[in-house]
């Protein structure tokens, strides 16, 4: 019986789902959601350049959101959150992550601040369940509210340089004073400024009804649905980790080159001892940017060899960069051959290409400061 139940298990599904269907997108399983991978009209190359040269639509209702509120909600964010959070405005957002005692990563999140004792937590999809119990267990001690608000988020994303104008006139929600990483709200609609293209961009929060309204508005003025495929392609040019790939149980902060968002200085936080110690130390392995001399397209678990031929790391994440025209990936490599201008190989099926280290960031950002 319970054999049967798991093949009977349906993934899950965003308010937009019907409307993805709608407009011939491909559905794929991401995160445990049915979602949309690409849409018949335009494809991963057309909808990736649209938000590099224009704007872009995105349904990112799959991702999960947690509030903590009450007289410790700062003290206990500080404590499960490698940022530091102590005394932020209201209206600030912080990236940053959640750590295992031995430094390996729960999960990379946002952490918005807004209002005193009020914080809204934004987690990967795949990891909801995982963190939401890892979030309760780490609570004991804490004068806490805290609550997953998951299920009653949907959330879109606009991005691109023209976003700012499309979000104003289309849906007529003021959002020019918002500078990078920050948020308000607007009766119970949240906007934020972040964004995971490289672009400007803004991501609203709100209910599945309002969501789904201002989906129709914007595709109703031309915007440019998009689908997970150049979500990826898009972040990975500016070299924006993945959960799963660029970080993950056994890749922490420190590995993937996220120091700058793990504060050392801070009092305490989950996994601070084994991250100090891996900072001083040094890590064995890290995350680096490889560029390949040849247009051949290095992939997720490939391994990347020295020039004697000797294994020395894996991909994590590659493409032929859309944006720069060039064959790169990104990989976790030993420590000994991170240094940029380093040259490697990639074995590629049957076949074994040369490159060499570059920098993580392939495309430069366009963030509005």
């Amino acid at each position: 019986m319970a054999i049967k139940q798991e093949l009977e298990k349906k993934e899950k599904r965003t308010c937009l789902y019907d409307k993805h269907v709608s407009l011939g997108a491909t559905i794929v399983s991401f995160g445990g959601f049915d979602m949309p991978l690409l849409y018949k009209n335009a494809g991963i190359t057309a909808e990736h350049m649209a938000v590099r040269d224009q704007v872009g639509l995105f349904d990112v209702s799959h991702m999960g959101e947690v509030t903590v509120k009450g007289k410790d909600a700062e003290r206990y964010v500080q404590h499960i959150f490698t940022n530091d959070i102590a005394g932020a405005p209201v209206g600030k957002i912080y990236y940053g992550m959640m750590c295992y005692e031995n430094g390996g990563t729960v999960d990379d999140l946002l952490v918005y601040k807004m209002g005193e004792n009020d914080f809204f937590l934004v987690i990967n999809a795949a990891n909801i369940d995982k963190d939401w119990a890892w979030m309760q267990e780490n609570a004991t001690g804490f004068d806490i509210d805290l609550q997953n608000r998951s299920d009653f988020y949907g959330q879109i994303a606009i991005q691109g340089p023209e976003s700012e104008h499309i979000v104003e006139t289309v849906l007529g929600l003021p959002c020019a004073e918002l500078t990078f990483y920050t948020v308000k709200t607007i009766d119970d609609v949240i906007i934020s400024r972040t964004g995971y293209t490289g672009e400007d961009g803004f991501e609203i929060y709100a209910s599945h009804n309002y969501i789904c309204e201002c989906w129709d508005k914007l595709i109703a003025a031309g915007v440019q649905a998009c689908g997970l495929g150049c979500r990826d392609t898009l972040r990975f040019e500016v070299g924006l980790p993945l959960y799963g790939d660029e970080l993950s149980e056994d890749i922490t902060p420190i590995m993937a080159g996220l120091g700058m968002f793990v504060k050392l200085n801070k009092n305490e936080f989950i996994g601070k001892e084994a991250l100090l110690k891996q900072k001083t130390e040094g890590p064995a392995k890290k995350l680096v940017g490889i560029e390949l001399f040849d247009k051949a397209i290095p992939r997720h678990g490939y391994t990347v060899l020295n020039m004697d031929g000797d294994p020395i790391g894996e991909v994590t994440t590659g493409y032929h960069a859309l944006s720069v025209d060039k064959s790169v990936c990104m990989a976790l490599v030993d420590a000994a051959y991170s240094k940029l201008d380093t040259e490697v190989q990639i074995q590629i099926r049957k076949k074994v290409f040369p490159g060499k280290v570059v920098k993580k960031q392939f495309y430069n950002k366009n963030y509005k400061k």
